[in-house]
């Protein structure tokens, strides 16, 4: 991976723990999570008319992902219904690489070796250090929060290997995004009915920022996914755990206990150590 390559990765990171921020200061976060996806198809529909389309190898993995991340958008909803950005968000990024593990070890027959089985202890360790301590989540927020990390471990491998299959994964990204976020305004009204957005309200303008956040976070990973190895690229993202443990306690004013602190650095490190490999 080159210096550039993890510049970009690191940046990506950073914009993704400040979107889950915003989305988690907002009042009701489904509404904003569906006017994230507004925005952020609004920006890539031009964007597939001026790219040239996606190989068609692709195009299955597209419709897979955008299926992956309606689903991921939810069950993040429902963890941040009464969980905090400081342990919701580790829970669900940390849990992604021991899950694809344990997937691997229970449904491929793939063994754990001693260093991975450490890892796997890492992580699951620092996710129980989350639920101790003042301020932790309850068991349906860490149920839900260990949900979006199976979505996000699904979706990155689909990613992965259909931004490799297009040829041109900055046309796969805008694809992705407006297949992912064109449909969200539909799931919103067949489970609350009417959607209403002032376009100049400061809610709508925050939750369009995060959204045009997210394209580009990960709009950066999809192109890293198709030069670098998946578990490097997925390892360096990990990265965001620290940064939203940070924003939580600077932008939203949760508490940043030591026991919180000592279970977001095992997290991260343990994922880091089991996306890098075994």
């Amino acid at each position: 991976m080159t210096a550039g390559v993890i510049c970009i990765v690191l940046g990506a990171a950073l914009l993704h723990a400040a979107w889950n921020a915003l989305l988690r200061s907002g009042a009701d976060r489904f509404w904003s999570i569906v006017v994230m996806g507004v925005a952020s198809a609004s920006v890539a529909l031009p964007l597939t008319f001026v790219l040239a389309a996606p190989a068609r190898a692709s195009w299955p993995f597209i419709g897979l992902s955008a299926f992956l991340q309606i689903c991921y958008c939810l069950v993040l909803v429902r963890a941040y219904r009464e969980g905090e950005l400081g342990s919701i968000y580790p829970i669900a990024r940390g849990s992604s690489p021991m899950l694809v593990t344990l997937g691997a070890l229970v449904f491929a027959g793939e063994k754990l070796g001693p260093l991975a089985l450490f890892r796997v202890t890492m992580v699951s360790f620092g996710i129980i250090g989350m639920t101790f301590g003042r301020n932790r989540p309850n068991v349906s927020s860490i149920l839900a929060a260990l949900a979006t990390g199976l979505f996000i471990a699904s979706y990155t491998v689909a990613d992965g290997i259909g931004s490799r299959l297009s040829g041109y994964p900055q046309s796969y990204a805008a694809w992705l995004f407006l297949f992912q976020g064109a449909p969200m305004p539909f799931v919103y009204m067949a489970m609350r009915g009417r959607l209403a957005i002032e376009p100049l309200a400061l809610e709508t303008l925050k939750a369009a920022v995060a959204g045009i956040m997210s394209l580009l976070g990960y709009g950066a990973i999809i192109w890293a996914l198709s030069l670098s190895p998946m578990g490097q690229v997925s390892a360096l993202r990990e990265t965001s755990i620290l940064f939203a443990v940070l924003m939580g306690r600077i932008f939203l004013g949760e508490m940043l206990t030591w026991n919180r602190v000592v279970a977001g650095v095992t997290i991260a490190i343990g994922a880091i150590c089991l996306s890098i490999g075994h």
